[in-house]
């Protein structure tokens, strides 16, 4: 058995009938030696995942095909692990009065890394225990804003942290918030911890073989592409930000693993909120 997470495009359906259509998957599943654990339903992008535990891609498939005809578009293997790092859950939850499980959840999340400018240098003039205590002070300021802006660390990179947020203004006032903890931070020490950070949002089935697959390549990438101390986001937060405003449009990037330059905005930290 192994974990997949699919895709469905399905423009026009209401919260109740996806509801209903997951229903008659748990009702056949046992036929077929599947197990539906949960789905997400965006319904303004029009988009269904469900996450299953299958023998196969075309078991799950069968399922879908015999309880209500709804065939995904898309399909891929994940880990229980991952899913529940980026999406936190992997299993139906317990819906609010007077609401189905459907409507609490899209599936769709903002991605953030963070990354210390500089860290191989400063290890190399620090010593390995005193940049392991400025790398502990990076980890205590980021986890301390995501705990705020209702983030999720999806893992630690050595010297850096990735995140997931429901809301990409969430994720975009932790990111803010975040710069403005170091800025604070340093002007108290003497030896200053200068970050950066890349932005971008996504559903968890894309157009790669993985979990949020171009989403998390292009929020590192443009991590990787900021400046010190900036915030470098995507085209799509740009978009889905209710405040725009707070953006502004820098030069296109040519970043690894993407055949096009890509646009890019950094986030005005400084002016948006307190100090």
């Amino acid at each position: 058995m192994a974990i997949f997470m699919d895709r469905h495009d399905l423009k026009g359906t209401t919260a109740a009938e996806i509801a209903e259509a997951h229903r008659k998957d748990l009702e056949i599943q046992d036929q077929y030696g599947v197990k539906f654990l949960t789905y997400w339903f965006d319904e303004n992008r029009g988009t269904t995942f469900c996450l299953v535990d299958a023998p196969d891609k075309d078991t799950a498939q069968c399922v879908h095909r015999e309880a209500h005809g709804h065939v995904a578009g898309e399909v891929v293997e994940v880990a229980l692990s991952a899913v529940e790092a980026f999406l936190g859950r992997i299993q139906d939850p317990e819906p609010p009065s007077g609401h189905s499980s459907a409507d609490l959840d899209s599936g769709h999340r903002a991605i953030m890394f963070t990354d210390i400018v500089g860290s191989t240098k400063m290890t190399e003039r620090l010593g390995d225990r005193v940049a392991t205590e400025m790398v502990r002070a990076h980890d205590s300021i980021v986890r301390r804003c995501l705990n705020v802006s209702r983030g999720r660390e999806v893992k630690h990179t050595g010297d850096g942290i990735m995140a997931s947020f429901a809301s990409t203004a969430e994720a975009v006032d932790c990111a803010i918030a975040i710069q403005q903890g170091f800025d604070r931070y340093n002007r108290g020490n003497a030896e200053p911890i200068h970050i950066r950070i890349g932005l971008d949002c996504g559903e968890p089935v894309e157009d790669s073989n993985d979990l949020f697959g171009s989403t998390v390549q292009l929020a590192a990438r443009l991590c990787s592409a900021a400046s010190t101390d900036q915030i470098l986001v995507s085209e799509n937060i740009h978009h889905e930000h209710s405040s725009p405003g707070i953006f502004v449009p820098t030069k296109r990037r040519r970043l690894k693993g993407f055949s096009h330059s890509v646009p890019a905005f950094e986030c005005a930290w400084n002016a948006a909120g307190t100090g």
